[in-house]
C-alpha cells in the first residue's frame, strides 16, 4: 500500500504557480548578467545595431583584448587582487584575535565592551570625520587606506565569538596543562578548527574588498593606486571622457570596439573572479552561516 500522499487539485495548482513564479524571478535576476556577457563577447560595432538578446551575433574577443592591452586596467586589476588578498588575511586574523579575547568568560568588563561595540554597528562618525582621521593618519594615497580602516568589524567579531564559545573547554584546558599560552592556543588550536567561520568571514570581506570603489574615489588621487572597481565606476560615469579614450589607446582593434563594448567587457572581467570563488567556499559558507542558529 502506497504511503505517498496524493496532492489535491489546489495544491497542484499552487505548486505550478509557485514554480512559474520562481522561474520568473530567476530569469529577471539572471538575464541582465547574461545580456552583459553576450554583448561583451560580441563585436562592438555590430552590437551598436542592437537586436542581441540571447547569443552573440558576431563573436569576438577584441573587447577583452582592448581591456587587457591597456596598462592602466591591468595595474588596477593587480592592485585589486593584492588588496583583496592582503585585506582578507589581515581582517580575518585581527578580528579572530579580538574575538578570541571577547569569547573568554573571564574577560573583565566583557559585557561592557560588547555593549560599546554594538553601538558602533548602529552609529558611525560620518564621512567627513572619517576622511579627516584618514588624512591625519597620513594614509591618503597609500595602500594602507584599503586595509587599516576595515581591519576590524564588530559584526564579524560576533560571528567569530559565537563559534569560539562552542569549542569544547577541554581543548583549552588540555593545552594550558601542556604549557600553551593564549597565542599558541589561538594559532594552533582555535583557528585550525574554525575553518567554517573563517571561510565565511573571508568570503564576506573578500567580496567587499573586491567590489569596493568608494575608498578609491574618496582617498586616492594617484592613478597607480586606483582599484579596478574605481576604474570601472569612472568608465561608466564618464564614458566619453579621457578615461575611455585611454582604455582604447595602444590597441590595434579599436576599429571593432566601442566605449560601450569596453564597459561591458570590463564588467565581466571584474565580476567573474569573485563569482568563481563562491563554489570553492560554498560548503564552508553554508556551515558558517548556521553558526548559533541550532542548539543541541
Amino acid at each position: 500500500m502506497s504511503l505517498i500522499k496524493r496532492k489535491t487539485k489546489g495544491e497542484a495548482v499552487f505548486d505550478i504557480i509557485n514554480n512559474l513564479g520562481m522561474l520568473l524571478i530567476c530569469f529577471v535576476t539572471l538575464y541582465p548578467i547574461w545580456y552583459v556577457l553576450i554583448n561583451a563577447f560580441n563585436d562592438g560595432k555590430d552590437a551598436m545595431l542592437g537586436g542581441i538578446y540571447w547569443w552573440p551575433r558576431v563573436f569576438s574577443l577584441e573587447n577583452f583584448k582592448a581591456v587587457f592591452d591597456n596598462p592602466g586596467i591591468t595595474t588596477a586589476m593587480l592592485l585589486t587582487v593584492a588588496k583583496t588578498l592582503v585585506g582578507v588575511g589581515a581582517h580575518v586574523f585581527f578580528t579572530a584575535m579580538v574575538a578570541y579575547a571577547f569569547s573568554r568568560r573571564e574577560l573583565i568588563f566583557g559585557r561592557f565592551y560588547i555593549f560599546l561595540g554594538t553601538i558602533t554597528m548602529i552609529f558611525s562618525g560620518g564621512l567627513i570625520p572619517t576622511y579627516l582621521l584618514i588624512r591625519d593618519l597620513h594614509m591618503l594615497d597609500t595602500f594602507a587606506v584599503f586595509i587599516i580602516p576595515v581591519l576590524f568589524s564588530f559584526f564579524d567579531l560576533i560571528i567569530f565569538m559565537t563559534f569560539f564559545r562552542e569549542i569544547p573547554d577541554g581543548l583549552d584546558e588540555a593545552a594550558r596543562i601542556d604549557g600553551a599560552n593564549d597565542w599558541t592556543i589561538l594559532v594552533r588550536i582555535v583557528l585550525p578548527v574554525s575553518m567554517p567561520v573563517i571561510a565565511t568571514i573571508a568570503l564576506f570581506h573578500g567580496v567587499y574588498q573586491w567590489n569596493d570603489y568608494f575608498a578609491g574615489i574618496i582617498y586616492i588621487n594617484k592613478e597607480s593606486l586606483q582599484p579596478i572597481q574605481t576604474f570601472l565606476y569612472r568608465v561608466v560615469a564618464q564614458s566619453s571622457s579621457n578615461i575611455m579614450t585611454t582604455a582604447l589607446q595602444g590597441s590595434a582593434v579599436t576599429k571593432t570596439v566601442t566605449s560601450q563594448s569596453v564597459k561591458l567587457a570590463t564588467m565581466v572581467v571584474t565580476t567573474l573572479p569573485i563569482v568563481f570563488a563562491y563554489p570553492f567556499l560554498q560548503r564552508y559558507f553554508v556551515k558558517g552561516m548556521m553558526i548559533g542558529s541550532i542548539k543541541g
